[in-house]
Formats: structure tokens, C-alpha cells, sequence
């Protein structure tokens, strides 16, 4: 006999065969638990200024992987909310999501993806494929859909090393709408308020080929331009020492920059910046 934590016998659903998706038994058994399914009274918005909101996330692929980065900064309106918001995440061993939006629903979000991620390998006994790891966290997305359209969009950015790619094109990026649409993305993309000039940032300085420095460096660079145009997104805070998460994934899984190599490459960057405000020219 099986017993749960609160020394109940635990109910028959965990004992009668069904789906490998975790989410797809909250959904069936305890709806409640699912965050992204609870949608406002009608006729009701979220005011943008009372909800805590990520801004600018990035990714680009590299020689040996790929990289995926996020400033720290989440608003409320006019108000900077929090300034050492954690952005990216592991969402298993070759596998990272990032995120732009409501941050509550967005942390949750990430939290119910790596559940559901480990318990599909427990489940099935073998990973999931890249490919069906996102289109996994499209379905997920789909289902935030009603809050999305009242003003709690979550818009995250999936990165992952797929072993089965060609040599060189193992680092790949994927993107989403609201409504769960899925787009993968060559070479580099940008998320979040900030985007358009973090992606802007990238496609100057972006090559195929870079190293784990010069991708390191790129995604600072473009983090700085998003940060230097959108007042949302945050900077280098070099007096409180708050930088930007960078991480990679490779063959060997993942792994986030340590803080001193973090700090280090962006006082590089911002010492750049003295002598070329408007950063890098274009590699030829």
C-alpha cells in the first residue's frame, strides 16, 4: 500500500496507466494546481502597472552550442519592480528556457515544464527529443491563452543542444506566441521589450563560428543596446554588482557563467563603451 505525505493512502489515478505528460494529469485530477488555466472574472484586465513584468531575453548559437542571456530588470509600469530577477533557467541537463512577461505566471510556468520534463523521462524511460520539448511548452503555452489576451502574457524562449542535429547546428532556439505558436529561429533571436534592439545588437555581431568569449561577449553587447533604448530593461548594475545571467548549453549539458566570469566580461564591455558609446561595429 502507498501513502502520501499526509499518511492518506494515496487515490487510484496514481496507480492506473494514462498519459506521460504531468500536466495532463494536473489537468485531469487537480485542475486547480494549474496556474495557466485560471483566467480573470470576465470583463476583467490586469493593469500593467500593478503586475511585476521580465523584459529582454536572448540566444544565440556557437561553435560548440548554444548561449542563451537576460538582464535582470522586471517592471511595473514606470516602477522598476525587482532588479536581480532571475530570467533563464534549466529545464533539464541540455536544455534551458528563458522568459518576457508577467513573472509569476512565467516562474510557475518554468517550475510545471521541468516537472514535466522528468516525468516524462521517468514515464517513458528515455529523454524527450528536442523537438517534442517544444512543442510541449507550446501546448503549455496555449493553455495561458485566456489569461495572455487579459494582459498576462508569458513569452518565453526555449534553447537546447539536440545531439541528433548536424555537426555545427546542434545549438538550436525556439520561439513562441501567445497562442502557443512555435517558430524555430536560425542562428540568434531576441525576446521582450527590449528585442528589437537586442536583436538588432545581434545581427551586427553575430557569425557563425564564434567561441564561447565572443558569443559571451555578443550577448552582453546587445543586452547593453536594449538597455540603452528600452527603459525596461536593465543594464550592468556595477555599484550594486547585478549582471546579466548568461548560460550555455553544449555537448556536456548546462551550465551558467559564474558571476565572476559575468562581471568580468561586462566591465570589459562597459570599458568598451567609453571609447565606442554606441558599441561594436559589424564583423566584415
Amino acid at each position: 500500500m502507498t501513502w502520501n505525505e499526509n499518511g492518506g493512502r494515496l487515490g487510484e489515478e496514481f496507480f492506473t496507466p494514462g498519459s506521460s505528460s504531468f500536466t495532463e494529469f494536473l489537468a485531469a485530477h487537480r485542475p486547480e494546481l494549474l496556474s495557466t488555466r485560471r483566467v480573470l472574472p470576465d470583463g476583467v484586465r490586469a493593469a500593467p502597472d500593478q503586475v511585476p513584468h521580465g523584459t529582454t531575453v536572448l540566444a544565440l548559437s556557437y561553435r560548440d552550442g548554444v548561449l542563451i542571456a537576460g538582464d535582470r530588470r522586471a517592471t511595473m509600469g514606470n516602477l522598476i519592480a525587482q532588479r536581480d530577477l532571475e530570467k533563464v533557467h534549466p529545464a533539464d541537463d541540455h536544455t534551458a528556457v528563458a522568459f518576457a512577461g508577467t513573472v509569476g505566471l512565467a516562474l510557475d510556468m518554468v517550475k510545471l515544464y521541468q516537472v514535466e520534463l522528468t516525468h516524462f523521462e521517468k514515464i517513458e524511460g528515455v529523454a524527450m527529443t528536442l523537438d517534442g520539448k517544444a512543442r510541449r511548452l507550446a501546448g503549455m503555452i496555449r493553455q495561458n491563452l485566456g489569461q495572455a489576451m487579459q494582459g498576462l502574457a508569458v513569452v518565453p524562449l526555449l534553447t537546447g543542444y539536440d545531439p541528433s542535429a548536424p555537426e555545427g547546428e546542434r545549438g538550436r532556439i525556439f520561439s513562441f506566441d501567445i497562442a502557443g505558436g512555435l517558430y524555430e529561429k536560425t542562428g540568434f533571436h531576441a525576446e521582450g521589450s527590449g528585442s528589437p534592439y537586442a536583436g538588432g545588437a545581434l545581427k551586427k555581431l553575430f557569425r557563425k563560428g564564434l567561441d564561447r568569449r565572443e558569443a559571451a561577449l555578443a550577448a552582453l553587447q546587445a543586452l547593453y543596446d536594449a538597455a540603452d533604448d528600452d527603459s525596461a530593461t536593465g543594464g550592468p548594475d556595477i555599484n550594486r554588482r547585478i549582471f546579466p545571467i548568461v548560460s550555455v548549453i553544449t555537448e556536456d549539458g548546462f551550465e551558467r557563467l559564474s558571476e565572476p566570469e559575468t562581471e568580468a566580461l561586462s566591465r570589459e564591455m562597459v570599458e568598451q563603451r567609453r571609447n565606442r558609446p554606441d558599441g561594436p561595429n559589424a564583423t566584415p
